[in-house]
């Protein structure tokens, strides 16, 4: 026992802002799992009817459900109980966000490659874990609101051929509404947090068992981690979790979230206007919004494309999410192992991948609003669909090409500062009577920052045009030198060095007569 905790003491850690969002998400799992303990102890997940005597007058006299019941007595009569309903609610929203950011940034730095390939997967595994957790949370109170998602949730699962009336029955326990809460509740309480604990724990088996990886700087190589001691790093973990549950009470406390009183019982034959899914859904929602109407008829059943096709695109979607890293590792034939990472500008076309699918996740979040967009700002809903369909479909191919182009410019900006230093506004006048501007020499955190162009290997296959190659074979060429094509060429170690100095040739440049 001795030997690993020395080891693990003589450790440090990288110390970046970017770095952050994972310890976020974990702690504002663990405000949830307290305010979740809390909650279950006032909570009684049964669909049994009752009549509510309570003390908001609105729904007084009202038949509910004892989980509804339950959810407003907490709400009003348990003391604090208001407090941490809103609290986890809140932790839920920043978790999932945190995630979410995390994954963007682990995707845009190359935070995934060899040998951190399956903490990508594991961190995917915690969104859609959270994503599961959130929606079977939220469809306990059986309120209109979440009666209406669960609603939409049959109507998904009905849409789907051959099995789609077995799936519904098997969720819901019988034809809807069912009773989908006593599925639902060991779910939300037992299950998919002890799967969150599980993943948690793999990521910071993973993140310990690798180097940790770090933005390029002096000092910092494969080999040389820069950064805080872990205990220092331990310390300021522990203010982080502070600040997160801090900011998370201070935002259940003013601001009012998940109203459940504002929409009554759950009603199979009614719905509330204005009532849409989660944000963090909202991407669902919005993919079925933004779908054709087209249905076919095939031996005697009618199949609706209007539902298949959008969980299609976004089953689709998420699938290459979490296999992009060894598709990327495929089409280039890097196999190395990486500690460093990457600025998003150096790697022009994953950059490009990455903006043109954040482009059409976004679509599809906002197309979830476009009735209240339309509302709001006076505008016919179809119009906007009609738009949301546009960009849908064009929108990531122009995001896709203009983002490679301005990661390009951007690397050829850097190489320029390296080989002629950084402008400095002063304008001389030489004897010859010509004008030249002085640039002052790049120093060495600049210069090392600058050029750290991690350059992808071109994948080791055949020429392709060797008839013995296979289409696939071929594809994955032309996609390794389009990876290839958008690195800009290295300066040597003597040309980075000379312009380090600042020689005449770096301080006296852009002559103009």
């Amino acid at each position: 026992m001795r030997g690993p905790w020395s080891k693990l003491r003589g450790r440090v850690f990288p110390d970046h802002w970017s770095l952050l969002f994972g310890q976020i998400a974990f702690y504002s799992f663990v405000v949830v799992v307290l305010s979740g303990v809390f909650l279950t102890v006032f909570y009684d997940p049964s669909t049994e009817q009752v009549v509510y005597d309570g003390p908001y007058a609105p729904l007084r006299g009202a038949p509910m459900s004892r989980a509804l019941d339950s959810t407003l007595g907490i709400t009003f009569e348990v003391p604090g109980g208001l407090l941490m309903r809103q609290v986890h609610h809140w932790g839920t929203l920043i978790m999932v966000a945190a995630i979410l950011l995390h994954l963007l940034r682990l995707f845009f730095t190359g935070a995934f490659r060899r040998p951190r390939r399956l903490s990508w997967l594991v961190v995917f595994g915690l969104l859609l874990v959270t994503l599961a957790a959130a929606l079977t949370g939220t469809s306990l109170a059986d309120d209109m609101a979440s009666g209406t998602s669960l609603a939409v949730l049959d109507g998904v699962l009905q849409a789907t051929p051959v099995v789609g009336t077995a799936l519904s029955a098997l969720l819901f326990g019988g034809d809807f509404p069912g009773d989908v809460i006593s599925r639902f509740y060991p779910l939300h309480v037992i299950v998919l947090p002890a799967v969150l604990v599980l993943l948690f724990v793999a990521g910071a088996v993973l993140a310990l068992k690798h180097k940790p990886a770090q933005h390029a700087g002096p000092g910092r190589t494969d080999d040389n981690v820069v950064g805080r001691p872990v205990a220092v790093a331990a310390v300021k973990s522990v203010g982080l979790f502070c600040f997160v549950a801090g900011l998370e009470l201070v935002m259940a406390a003013t601001a009012t979230i998940n109203p459940v009183w504002m929409y009554g019982p759950a009603d199979p034959a009614n719905t509330s206007a204005g009532v849409g899914p989660a944000w963090y859904l909202a991407f669902l929602d919005g993919a079925l919004r933004l779908a054709p109407g087209w249905e076919v008829v095939w031996w005697g059943k009618t199949m609706t494309l209007a539902v298949l096709i959008p969980v299609a695109v976004c089953t689709l979607y998420l699938v290459l999410v979490a296999v992009y890293p060894f598709i990327e590792s495929w089409v280039t034939g890097d196999s190395s192992d990486h500690h460093l990472l990457e600025r998003p500008r150096n790697n022009p076309t994953r950059t490009g991948i990455g903006v043109a699918g954040v482009l059409f996740y976004g679509v599809l979040w906002a197309a979830a609003g476009a009735d209240t967009m339309a509302i709001q700002f006076g505008l016919s809903v179809n119009s906007l669909l009609r738009v949301f369909q546009v960009l849908l479909i064009a929108g990531p191919p122009v995001a896709f090409v203009l983002t490679r182009q301005i990661c390009i410019a951007l690397q050829g900006r850097d190489q320029e500062i390296i080989e002629h230093g950084i402008e400095t506004g002063q304008i001389i006048r030489q004897a010859d009577g010509g004008y030249v501007e002085l640039h002052r020499p790049v120093d060495a955190s600049r210069r090392r920052r600058l050029t750290r162009f991690a350059q992808v290997p071109l994948a080791q296959v055949p020429d392709s045009s060797d008839w013995r190659v296979s289409s696939v074979g071929r594809l994955r060429i032309h996609l390794s030198r389009y990876f290839d094509e958008g690195h800009l060429t290295h300066l040597t170690d003597k040309q980075v060095t000379r312009n380090a100095v600042g020689s005449p040739s770096n301080d006296v440049d852009r002559q103009t007569s």
